[in-house]
C-alpha cells in the first residue's frame, strides 16, 4: 500500500472474506486496476463491470480465479507473482510430509487432551521418511525445490512431468523421470506440484489412488481440484493408501466431511506461501505489476502477453 499510495487512490477491502460479486462489480465501475487473491472470483461479468480496468494483479502464482481469456479480449493485463514463493511452498510441503509420516497433528491433539499417559513402545507409530521413495507429480520450480530438500533425507526421487527436465537438473537433484503409472506405483510419498488446468483437474482420482501403495501418503500443496476429494476420502477409509496431507481443497474453504473425521489426514488452511517474508514479496510484486501497467509499461509478470502483440517485450 505504501508503494501504491503516492500514485493512485486506493479503495481497500479489509474483510476476511472475498468481496461479494455485486459489490465488487459496483466498486470496479470507476477503477483502473484490481489487486486480488485466489479466493476472489474475477469472471467475465466482473471484468465487464470495470470499463476502465487496465490490469488485474493476482497475489498468487495461479490465476484460475480469473477469466484470463475474457481479460485478454478486453485488453486487460493479468499478472501473477511467480518465483518468490517457490522455496516457502517447498518448505511447507515438507512440513506436511513429515507431519503426516510421523503423526505430528495426532500427537499434538493427544498432549493437549490431557489423556497422554507417557512414553509407550507402540504409541502413534508413524513411518520413516529417510531413504524412502519420493514421487513428484509435476517438476516445475516448486517440485524441483522439494526435490532439493529430499537429498538431505537420501531419498530416491522420481518425477512425472510432460516436459522432461534438462539432464543437468536431473543430475543435480538426483531425480529420475518416469511414466505416470510408475510414479503412482513406486512412490512412498506422492507430492503434487501442478497448476490447475483442464488437464490436471482430478488428476488424482480413484483409478490413480488404486495404483498407489497401501503404505503411501499423498501430499497436496498445489491446487485442491487436482485431487478428487471424494475418491481420496474413500481410498483413505478403505486403506487403499495410508494417509494424506492437504493444504488445498476442492471447494475451499469447505472440506469433504469424511476427511474432517479422519485421523490419518493432516489438514492445513492453504498456508503454503504463508511466511511474513514471502507474502510481503508477493504483495509488493503485485503492486509493482500494477504500477508498471498504469505507467504505460509492460508488467514484469504478465500472464497474457498477447495483449502486447507487436510491442517490444
Amino acid at each position: 500500500m505504501k508503494l501504491l499510495e503516492p500514485h493512485v487512490a486506493l479503495d481497500v477491502h479489509k474483510g476476511e472474506r472475498p468481496v461479494p460479486k455485486p459489490e465488487l462489480m459496483r466498486r470496479l465501475a470507476d477503477k483502473t486496476a484490481l489487486i486480488c487473491q485466489l479466493t476472489q472470483l474475477v469472471d467475465a461479468e466482473v471484468l465487464a463491470a470495470g470499463p476502465q480496468l487496465r490490469v488485474v494483479a493476482n497475489v498468487a502464482v495461479g490465476t484460475d480465479n480469473i477469466d484470463v481469456q475474457a481479460a485478454t479480449q478486453r485488453r486487460i493485463a493479468v499478472t501473477n507473482t511467480p518465483g518468490v514463493l517457490d522455496e516457502t511452498v517447498a518448505d511447507f510441503t515438507w512440513a506436511l510430509l513429515l507431519a503426516a509420516a510421523r503423526r505430528v497433528a495426532e500427537g499434538d491433539t493427544l498432549v493437549r487432551s490431557g489423556e497422554w499417559r507417557g512414553w509407550d513402545l507402540l504409541l502413534l507409530l508413524g513411518t520413516d521418511v529417510f531413504s524412502k521413495t519420493l514421487g513428484l507429480y509435476g517438476f516445475g520450480r516448486i517440485g524441483r525445490a522439494v526435490a532439493a530438500r529430499a537429498r538431505g533425507f537420501r531419498m530416491r526421487t522420481l518425477y512425472y512431468d510432460p516436459q522432461r527436465a534438462p539432464a543437468e537438473v536431473e543430475d543435480e537433484l538426483a531425480a529420475r523421470s518416469v511414466e505416470r503409472e510408475t510414479l503412482l506405483r513406486e512412490s512412498d510419498f506422492l507430492s503434487l506440484h501442478v497448476p490447475l488446468m483442464p488437464e490436471t483437474h482430478h488428476a488424482i482420482g480413484a483409478a490413480e489412488l488404486a495404483l498407489m501403495k497401501p503404505t503411501a501418503i499423498l501430499i497436496n500443496a498445489a491446487r485442491g481440484p487436482v485431487v478428487d476429494e471424494a475418491a481420496l476420502a474413500d481410498a483413505l477409509e478403505k486403506g487403499i493408501i495410508a494417509g494424506a496431507a492437504l493444504d488445498v481443497f476442492e471447494k475451499e474453504p469447505k472440506v469433504h466431511p469424511k476427511l474432517l473425521k479422519m485421523k490419518n489426514v493432516v489438514l492445513a488452511p492453504h498456508l503454503g506461501s504463508a511466511s511474513v517474508e514471502t507474502r510481503t514479496r508477493m504483495a509488493v510484486m503485485a503492486a509493482e505489476n500494477v504500477l508498471a501497467v498504469l505507467a504505460g509499461k509492460r508488467p514484469p509478470n504478465l500472464v497474457n502477453p498477447e495483449i502486447y502483440a507487436g510491442q517490444p517485450a
